[in-house]
């Protein structure tokens, strides 16, 4: 007997107190002048981690604060688990701190807990009661601790262009189980534009959404006009929103449910429910052009159907699309206007499918791209080496039945070769990345570390 779970376990409180230690540094990708590529805090998250790792005894290497990694075994060739310490930012709706490392009821809450500060420890503490159980093994194993998963992958993308080893076969913890062996094509686009104002209504400003991948849970805007306008506009009624007198005009804020981009369909669009209402008013010029632009072709919709896009195919599903950022700004007449996009589309079907025809959408309503990352969508059959021998893993310890499945999500298995999406969301439990007071509970985390640790055997014995 391995008993990696028995060891794991005797660790257990260790491994939460590591855990709330990472969860405290908020590694939210910020342009801070810090000198770091993703930032001051991200990088103190990767430091935080590598002591982390070389005081449980491994070696540990920083590439170019671009990410980092530590190893246990020998052999020329390599299998690797790749988690992800930076986390989207926090959001509106949380009942508890989210940079605490809380625990409390069987729980820890916090930024990053599933998401992918836990699995990542999680990983670490397996690799440890491997390396504890001194079982024989013919490949390295590398834990490779990445900053920039959320916002480009840009630290994949060095790793690989700098002479980065490859995997033979590898792991992500940052899906779900029993194996994830597809996964969308993951387009984040940025649309911009200017657009002229007229009448006696106008937008002052507008905001909402914190991240192209999560469903906005709140969205404002301020409007200028008269005050019998004011008034009018303040005695209409519609569900989850709520409107304010000001001195100038009126304030408007309306509620949503935050989510997973991944799975829109799980949350309610703020700023679609906002550009609806707003579409409901007498804007004029370009302006009013732009927002009934944006509330009829999207607004509260998640699998693209008014923009042209709606597919879907059997392997993974419906084509899912997320309004995730409105940013505006009106000067001398003038709205300036800007939107974050992110839309995943099925396994089978191309970029080409869908990404042309949402740029013509924008441009015809006065849009210009500003940005786009693409990642292609991945796919391994599931008769594959590597898919067999995590489901073998994950079926032999949880004696639940085991086949692959396709996913929404983008993760790091899209920059990898040979590696695939493995945990750490259990069947039908909650998925809470991204989501207000996200929170992983301890045992899940037990169950993470065997698993992983498992597995990590299982491809380098």
């Amino acid at each position: 007997m391995l008993e990696f779970r028995k060891r794991i376990e005797e660790k257990k409180e260790n491994l939460v107190t590591d855990l709330a230690g990472c969860i405290r540094i908020p590694s939210v990708y910020a342009e801070d002048g810090s000198g770091y590529p993703y930032g001051k805090k991200v990088q103190e998250c990767l430091e935080y981690m590598l002591e982390t790792a070389a005081r449980l005894g491994f070696p540990v290497h920083n590439m170019d604060n671009q990410l980092g990694w530590c190893e246990y075994g020998e052999g020329e060739e390599m299998i690797a688990v790749l988690c992800h310490l930076d986390v989207v930012p926090e959001g509106d709706g949380w009942t508890v701190p989210p940079y605490e490392g809380l625990v409390r009821d069987g729980r820890i809450y916090g930024r990053g807990t599933m998401d992918d500060k836990g699995p990542a420890m999680a990983a670490l503490y397996g690799l440890l009661a491997l390396k504890e159980a001194g079982v024989p093994l013919k490949r390295r194993i590398r834990l490779l601790f990445g900053l920039n998963e959320e916002t480009g992958s840009a630290d994949m993308k060095y790793y690989l262009k700098h002479g980065g080893e490859v995997p033979v076969m590898g792991v992500t913890p940052d899906g779900e189980y029993p194996v994830i062996n597809g996964e969308k094509g993951l387009i984040n686009e940025v649309f911009s534009g200017s657009f002229r104002q007229e009448g006696g209504v106008r937008l002052a400003e507008i905001r909402g959404g914190e991240a192209h991948n999560i469903v906005p849970a709140e969205a404002r805007a301020r409007l200028l006009c008269s005050p019998e306008a004011a008034r009018e506009i303040a005695e209409m009624k519609e569900d989850q929103i709520a409107i304010e007198l000001t001195e100038d005009g009126v304030s408007v804020t309306a509620a949503g449910v935050g989510a997973h981009g991944g799975t829109p369909w799980e949350g309610e669009n703020a700023i679609g429910r906002l550009l609806i209402f707003l579409d409901k008013l007498p804007l004029g010029g370009e302006e009013a052009r732009a927002v009934s632009f944006l509330a009829g072709r999207i607004g509260m919709e998640w699998d693209g159907a008014s923009l042209g896009i709606g597919m879907e195919d059997e392997e993974s599903g419906k084509l899912t699309l997320n309004l995730g950022v409105i940013e505006g700004q009106a000067c001398g007449g003038e709205l300036t206007l800007s939107v974050k996009l992110n839309y995943r589309y099925p396994v089978t079907k191309k970029f080409e499918d869908c990404g042309p025809q949402v740029e013509a959408a924008f441009k015809e309503a006065g849009f210009s791209m500003a940005s786009l990352n693409h990642k292609v969508s991945l796919y391994m059959e599931p008769d594959s080496p590597l898919v067999s021998r995590l489901l073998e893993v994950y079926a032999r310890l949880t004696g639940q039945e085991a086949r692959p499945k396709c996913i929404g999500g983008g993760t790091y298995a899209k920059m990898m070769p040979n590696t695939l999406a493995f945990g750490p969301i259990f069947p039908g439990d909650e998925v809470r990345e991204h989501k207000p007071d996200e929170y992983m509970e301890l045992e899940r985390l037990v169950d993470n570390a065997e698993i992983l640790a498992e597995a990590m055997y299982e491809l380098a014995k």
